[in-house]
């Protein structure tokens, strides 16, 4: 059975950083493509960030970039999303997205940046 299980979401002020993890299983990790996505209230669902693999390469969006950093483990099946600096408008359910054959998605961690 497929499982994306992520965590590590939490209420942060303006300027501070979280840590997300997603845990990958009941497929061949290594295989596929990691992303992450966010959906804030009355948004459409967005892209973050994404890591390939076998060769890791890593792209963002433009309004992350250069404070988010996406990273995997496949001895651990997992992958992370480093956030820092973040803003009220960072504020949104963050998940993750396996791609190969086809897509799966995780359930999703509520981050909420807000003094």
């Amino acid at each position: 059975q497929v499982q994306l299980v992520e965590s590590g979401g939490g209420l942060v002020q303006p300027g501070g950083s979280l840590r997300l993890s997603c845990a990958a299983s009941g497929f061949t990790f290594s295989r596929y493509a990691m992303s992450w996505y966010r959906q804030a209230p009355g948004k459409e669902r967005e892209y973050v960030a994404a890591i390939g693999s076998p060769g890791a390469s890593t792209t963002y969006a433009d309004s992350v970039k250069g404070r988010f950093t996406i990273s995997r483990d496949n001895a651990k099946k997992s992958v992370y999303l480093q956030m820092n600096s973040l803003k009220p408008d960072d504020t949104a359910v963050y998940y993750c997205k396996a791609t190969y054959a086809r897509d799966y998605w995780g359930q999703g961690t509520q981050v909420t940046v807000s003094s």
